[in-house]
């Protein structure tokens, strides 16, 4: 019997993945969700795939998501102008009124295409269970309204879902120690859970392929590098846009406990599998010190 070499090639695609499915089972992985992928329905349709897939083959995948762009488009529908400082949007009580209803709309829709996939999701914010505590942010000494810095993880809900088998989808609205609400970067968030629940791995998915050792040269893509090494990057002052305050987001969650970062284009058809499961790999992977580097290995 003669087989089709496509059938072949799918498993060879197959035993490729074992050994990560294998190191990974019943790990908890934090997939910080946001960018283009976000805003592109086909794009968002592949990334649940991908998280949907990686929940059944045995991992613990836990959703942070941004909204960042929906919500600018909801404070223009509504004649307001979004406002920066220093890059950083500025909040009064309107916008969170906004930001808040988009995030949650945002939550809800994301749960609903888990759950088309069979799989139970459950969307929430940080202030359910009292999950994200923070303090307000100043941006340079300057007043950017109701934006927040996470103080505390009360980790207790998260927990509670994935022992009973629901993956938890979470949108990155907290709380002061008054209970006023704030809206919180998504990629803080994401790194304050990924640390909190000493997960094993954290995803983040851009818009830009990975670290790049000269960025105007897109042959010299890293496709993996240590801590120390990522921090040379960011002491150099080399990087651009906001891959900066991303990449010492990730330093901070590795030496907290987290053992591996994946910076990834959300904007390529199931980047999440491609990262995590070939041998190669698409975006940067950043390992802790002393773990095997079988990451994009030859």
């Amino acid at each position: 019997m003669i087989l089709d070499h496509s059938i072949m090639q799918k498993a060879e695609v197959l035993i490729e993945a074992l050994p990560y499915i294998q190191r990974f089972n019943r790990k908890t992985i934090v997939v910080k969700y946001g960018g283009s992928a976000m805003v592109d329905e086909e794009l968002k349709k592949q990334v649940i795939q991908d998280v949907v897939l990686l929940k059944l083959v045995g991992f613990k995948p836990i959703i942070v998501h941004g909204g960042g762009k929906e919500i600018s488009r909801w404070v223009e529908k509504t004649g307001m102008e979004p406002h920066f400082v220093n890059g950083l949007r500025v909040t009064d009580e309107a916008t969170m009124e906004i930001a808040e209803m988009v995030l949650n709309r945002v939550n809800k829709s994301l749960v609903q295409l888990v759950n088309e996939l069979g799989v139970k999701a459950v969307g929430i914010s940080g202030k359910d269970g009292m999950m994200l505590k923070c303090q307000k942010r100043y941006s340079n000494g300057e007043d950017i309204g109701f934006v927040g810095d996470i103080t505390a993880v009360d980790t207790q809900i998260i927990n509670d879902l994935l022992e009973k088998d629901f993956l938890p989808i979470i949108c990155p609205v907290g709380f002061d120690e008054d209970f006023k609400t704030y809206n919180i970067n998504a990629d803080d968030a994401a790194c304050a859970i990924a640390t909190a629940m000493e997960a094993e791995k954290l995803a983040f998915l851009t818009d830009v392929e990975g670290v790049y050792r000269d960025f105007q040269d897109k042959d010299s893509l890293i496709s993996e590098m240590s801590i120390e090494e990522a921090q040379e990057f960011v002491s150099g002052g080399t990087l651009g846009g906001g891959m900066l305050p991303k990449l010492q987001n990730c330093i901070d969650a590795m030496n907290h406990g987290v053992s591996r970062v994946h910076i990834m284009d959300g904007r390529i058809p199931h980047c999440l599998l491609l990262e995590i499961f070939t041998n190669r790999g698409i975006g940067t992977a950043i390992v802790s010190p002393g773990e095997e580097r079988f990451y994009h290995a030859e």
